[in-house]
C-alpha cells in the first residue's frame, strides 16, 4: 500500500515492473486527462457554484444524474477520506509502532499496534482534520499551501538522495504465524542489475493485509492516489474565479503529477531492488540524506489528502442538501456559519468518515473508491457529451481543447477499467446508481436548471422530422393523426381518452380556438393557458401536443390549425368533432379519477362548462361548414357523440359474458340507394373500428360488423364477400345480417325511381352533385326508422361507428344535414361518424 505520492511508484514498480507501471500511469492519466478536458470545458461555461462535479452533472443532466452522482461522489470522498487517514495511521506505526512480536517498545517504537490502537489513531488524526475543516476553507488553504512547500521540499530532497546516498542494506521487520522475521532490502545505487531485475512484474503478497497482488489490485491503489484532480472543482463553491482557476490548477496538478510518477518510477526502479519496494513501503525515509523531513513529508502529504476529501464531500453534500433533491434527509446539512462554512455538513461528512474507518486496512477500501471515482468520471465525461452533442447555443466554454471524442475515450476508459479492476464492486455501483435514478426521477421535486434530455431529444427529432419524406409515404405505413378540437376540456375529458385509444402511435393534436383579436388586446391571452393546457395532457395521461390559435371564428380558427398543426411529415390527416346538439356539457373533469384522486388540487384555469341558457360559440350553418372544410382539404372526419357518457373502465372491465362489442356500421344509412361496403369512406370506417379494437385498452371488446340487406339480394353471398374482404384485410369481426326492408320501404316512397334501379357511380357517389337532392328527399320518419333499426341490435355495444355522409353542396341545407344527423345519433349512447376521403387499407405485404 502507499503512504503519499511520493512513495506511490515504489509501490507499483515493486509488484507490477518498470513496463506495467507506465502502462498504469498512462491508462490512469488517459482517463483523468480525459475528464480533466471535460471539467475544464464545463467550468469554463457559466458561473459555478458550491459542489464541483456534482453541480456541473446536476446542471447538465439533471437532478436525477445529478444527484445519484452527488452522493456516489460524496461517498467516494468520504471513502477517499478514510483512506488516506488510514494510510497515515501506517505511516505513523510503522516509524513509531512497537515492532510486531515484542510486548514492550524502545526508543521512540512506543506506540502498540492492533486494530483497535489503530482505529483510535485514525480518530485522532481526522478529529485534526474535523477542527481545520470547521474553521474554514481560508484556513484549510493556507495549511495546503504550506504542506505543498513542504512536499516539494520533500521531493527535491528524495530526488538528491537517489544520486547522494550509498549503496545501503535496509533490514525490514515483517509479521507472520510465528511472529516476525527479519529480511534485508537493498538500496544499490544506479545499476543496470538492479534496472533489469525491476522491469517485469513481480507480485506478490502485499504485507500489510495478507492479500496476493495482481494488475487489478496494484491499479486500484495507485489511481487512488491520482484522483486528487477533482479537489479545486470541489472546493469551486469556496474560489474567486472558478471559471478561471479550475482549468489552470487541474491541467497543471496532472501534468506535474504525472511527471513526478514516472521520473520516480524510473529513479527507484533502477536503485531499489524487488524486495526493499515490496516490503517496505516507508523506504524513501531509509534512503534519504535527511529522514526525518522525508517523515514530515509523508506525514503532512497524507493528511492534506485527507483534509481535502473531507471538506470536499461536506461541500458536495451542502450542496444536494441545498438543491432539496432528498427532502428532509439532508436538511440538517444546509446549516452554516456566520461566515458562510457548511458546519454541520462537515460534521456529517466526519461521521461517515468515521464508521468507514472500522474497516481497518487501506485496501479493504481501496477498490470501492476507485470506482466510484471512476463512475464521477464517466458521467462528468458523459455530461460534457451531451451538452456537445446537443449542440446548443448557450454552450460555449471559453476552454475549446476538447471534442466530443475526447468524451467518449473518457467513458470508455472509465467503464473498462471499473471492470478489470472489481467486476463485483462496478456492478454493484452501477445497481445502486441506477436505484438512486429511479428514486430520485418518481420522489424528487421538479427543478428549473433545465433539462439536457430535452436538447438531445429536440436535436434528434429536428434530424429525423427531415428525414421524414411525405413524399415516400406509402398506405401500408399509413397511421391516424388525429386533430381533436376541443372548446373547453371539462366537458370534454372522456373523448379526450377515446381519441388517445384511436391514435394507434400517430401524431394526436388538441386543437383549441380562443375568439379574440390580437389588435385589440395588450398580448397574447394563449401564453398562460398552455400550462394549463399541458397539466391536463400529463393529468389525463393522454399522449398529445397542444395547439391553440386565436381567430375571428371558431371556423376561421381549425382552418388554421388544419392548415398549420404538425410539422413536416408529421400532420394531422384526421379532423376529430364533438357532436352538435342541444344538450348541455357537463363537468367531467370534476369527475374524472386523475382529478379527484390526486392528493393536491391541479390549478386548471378552464372556465366552467356552458350553462343550457348560454349562447353557443358557433351555428349550425358554421359547424356543417368546418365538416365541409375539412373534407376539401382532403381530411378525414370524425364526429362523437355521446362520448361522455362511456364509461371505458365499466365497459371493458364488466365481468359480464359477452365481452363488450364495438357496432361498426359501413353503410351510409342517409343513402339507402347507394348500399356499398367497399368504397374508401367504408373502409376507412372498417380501418377506424379495427384501430380501436388494437388498442390495449380495447383488445377484449369484439367487432360486431352489419350487413344490411334486402329481400330477393342473395344476402349470402353479399355475406361471403365481405368475410372475404375483412379476410384479405386481416380484420376480425362477426358479420351480422340485418333484413332492412320495412326501413327502405320508407326511403322509396318519397323517392323518385324504384328499388332495384342503376346504382350511382363511384364519383356520383364521392361527390356532392346528387346529394342535395337526397338530402331533401330523405324523410324524418325514414331517418327516425334507420335510428330504431342500429338501435335494436342488441346487446347495446360500448361504442358505435357509424357512415357519416358529405355535407350537401348547397350551404343552405346545412341546417337539414345536421337535423338528420342528430335524429339518425339520437339515443344511440357513445357514436362517433365516421367519414374518410383517403386509402387506409392494403392487402399487399
Amino acid at each position: 500500500t502507499f503512504t503519499f505520492c511520493l512513495s506511490l511508484p515504489g509501490f507499483v514498480v515493486g509488484h507490477a515492473g518498470l513496463y506495467q507501471a507506465l502502462v498504469m500511469f498512462v491508462v490512469a492519466y488517459f482517463i483523468i486527462g480525459m475528464t480533466v478536458l471535460s471539467v475544464c470545458a464545463i467550468a469554463t461555461n457559466g458561473a459555478l457554484d458550491a459542489g464541483g462535479a456534482y453541480y456541473m452533472i446536476s446542471r447538465a443532466l439533471g437532478p436525477e444524474f445529478g444527484g445519484s452522482i452527488g452522493i456516489m461522489f460524496f461517498l467516494a470522498n468520504v471513502c477517499g477520506s478514510a483512506l488516506y487517514v488510514l494510510g497515515l495511521v501506517e505511516a505513523v506505526v510503522d516509524s513509531f509502532g512497537i515492532p510486531p512480536g515484542q510486548k514492550a517498545g524502545t526508543g521512540i517504537h512506543v506506540l502498540p499496534q492492533s486494530y483497535w490502537y489503530e482505529l483510535l489513531y485514525g480518530t485522532v488524526l481526522l478529529a485534526l482534520c474535523l477542527l481545520v475543516c470547521l474553521v474554514g476553507a481560508s484556513i484549510y488553504a493556507k495549511a495546503t499551501f504550506l504542506i505543498f512547500l513542504i512536499v516539494a521540499g520533500v521531493l527535491g530532497t528524495i530526488l538528491v538522495s537517489f544520486f547522494a546516498t550509498r549503496p545501503i542494506e535496509v533490514a525490514i521487520l515483517l509479521p507472520n504465524s510465528n511472529g516476525s522475521e527479519t529480511r534485508n532490502g537493498s538500496f544499490t545505487g544506479f545499476s543496470l542489475a538492479t534496472l533489469r531485475a525491476n522491469l517485469a512484474g513481480g507480485y506478490d503478497v502485499d504485507y500489510t493485509t495478507g492479500q496476493m497482488m495482481s494488475f487489478s489490485s496494484v491499479f486500484a491503489v495507485m489511481f487512488n492516489g491520482c484522483t486528487g484532480i477533482m479537489a479545486g472543482s470541489n472546493m469551486s463553491g469556496d474560489l474567486k474565479r472558478p471559471s478561471y482557476s479550475i482549468p489552470r490548477g487541474t491541467i497543471s496538478a496532472v501534468l506535474f503529477t504525472y511527471l513526478v510518477y514516472n521520473l520516480l518510477a524510473f529513479l527507484m526502479c533502477a536503485t531499489c531492488d524487488r524486495t526493499l519496494l515490496q516490503k517496505d513501503y516507508g523506504f524513501l525515509r531509509d534512503i534519504s540524506i535527511f529522514p526525518p523531513l522525508v517523515t514530515v513529508g509523508i506525514y503532512a502529504a497524507t493528511l492534506s489528502a485527507a483534509m481535502s476529501n473531507l471538506i470536499g464531500a461536506s461541500r458536495i453534500l451542502y450542496a444536494l442538501a441545498r438543491d432539496d433533491l432528498f427532502g428532509r434527509a439532508l436538511a440538517l446539512a444546509k446549516k452554516t456559519s456566520a461566515s458562510g462554512n457548511p458546519v454541520m455538513a462537515v460534521i456529517l461528512s466526519w461521521l461517515v468518515v468515521q464508521l468507514v474507518l472500522f474497516a481497518g486496512k487501506l485496501n479493504t477500501i481501496a477498490g470501492v473508491v476507485t470506482t466510484f471515482f471512476l463512475l464521477v468520471y464517466a458521467t462528468v465525461n458523459l455530461a460534457c457529451l451531451a451538452l456537445e452533442w446537443a449542440s446548443a447555443p448557450n454552450f460555449r466554454p471559453t476552454f475549446r481543447y476538447f471534442t466530443w471524442h475526447t468524451c467518449l475515450l473518457g467513458i470508455a476508459g472509465c467503464c473498462v477499467m471499473m471492470f478489470l479492476i472489481s467486476p463485483v464492486s462496478a456492478s454493484a455501483s452501477l445497481g445502486f446508481l441506477l436505484i438512486l435514478l429511479l428514486a430520485l426521477h418518481y420522489l424528487s421535486p421538479s427543478s428549473t436548471w433545465g433539462y439536457i434530455s430535452q436538447a438531445l431529444i429536440f436535436h434528434q427529432v429536428r434530424k429525423y422530422l427531415l428525414m421524414l419524406d411525405v413524399r415516400k409515404d406509402h398506405v401500408k405505413f399509413w397511421r391516424p393523426q388525429m386533430l381533436l378540437m376541443v372548446q373547453n376540456p371539462r366537458g370534454s375529458a372522456r373523448l379526450i381518452d377515446f381519441v388517445n385509444d384511436l391514435k394507434k402511435s400517430g401524431l394526436y393534436v388538441l386543437g383549441h380556438v380562443e375568439l379574440q383579436d390580437l389588435d385589440m388586446l395588450p398580448s397574447d391571452p394563449l401564453q398562460p393557458q398552455q400550462d394549463s393546457w399541458l397539466s391536463l395532457v400529463d393529468k389525463l395521461n393522454v399522449k398529445a401536443f397542444v395547439s391553440l390559435t386565436l381567430a375571428p371564428s371558431v371556423r376561421h380558427g381549425v382552418r388554421q390549425l388544419l392548415f398549420t398543426s404538425g410539422l413536416g411529415g408529421m400532420r394531422p390527416n384526421t379532423l376529430v368533432l364533438g357532436f352538435y346538439d342541444d344538450e348541455a356539457p357537463q363537468d367531467g373533469l370534476a369527475r374524472h379519477p386523475a382529478f379527484t384522486s390526486a392528493r393536491e388540487e391541479v390549478p386548471l384555469s378552464f372556465p366552467p362548462v356552458r350553462t343550457p341558457t348560454t349562447p353557443k360559440l358557433l351555428s349550425p350553418r358554421e359547424y356543417v361548414g368546418i365538416v365541409a372544410d375539412a373534407l376539401k382539404m382532403l381530411r378525414n372526419v370524425l364526429l362523437a357523440r355521446q362520448l361522455e357518457s362511456l364509461d371505458k373502465a365499466w365497459e371493458l372491465r364488466r365481468a359480464a359474458s359477452p365481452p363488450p362489442t364495438i357496432h361498426v356500421w359501413p353503410v351510409n344509412l342517409l343513402r339507402p340507394d347507394s348500399a356499398r361496403y367497399a368504397d374508401t369512406c367504408s373502409l376507412f370506417l372498417l380501418q377506424t373500428a379495427c384501430v380501436l379494437n388494437m388498442a390495449r385498452a380495447w383488445r377484449r371488446a369484439r367487432l360486431r360488423l352489419f350487413l344490411c340487406v334486402e329481400a330477393g339480394a342473395m344476402p349470402h353471398a353479399q355475406e361471403e364477400k365481405l368475410r372475404q374482404l375483412l379476410k384479405d384485410l386481416r380484420i376480425q369481426a362477426q358479420i351480422q345480417l340485418v333484413p332492412w326492408d320495412t326501413v327502405t320501404r320508407l326511403h322509396w316512397q318519397t323517392h323518385r325511381g324504384t328499388p332495384g334501379g342503376p346504382a350511382p357511380t363511384g364519383e356520383e357517389e364521392e361527390g356532392t352533385v346528387n346529394f342535395p337532392a337526397n338530402t331533401t328527399q330523405v324523410s324524418d320518419e325514414y331517418v327516425c326508422a334507420a335510428n330504431r333499426l342500429v338501435l335494436e341490435q342488441s346487446p347495446a355495444p360500448a361504442v358505435r361507428f357509424l357512415y357519416l355522409p358529405r355535407p350537401p353542396a348547397d350551404t343552405s341545407l346545412y341546417p337539414l344535414y345536421l337535423h338528420q344527423l342528430e335524429l339518425l345519433t339520437r339515443g344511440l349512447g357513445p357514436t362517433v361518424l365516421v367519414h374518410g376521403v383517403s386509402a387506409v387499407t392494403s392487402t399487399q405485404l
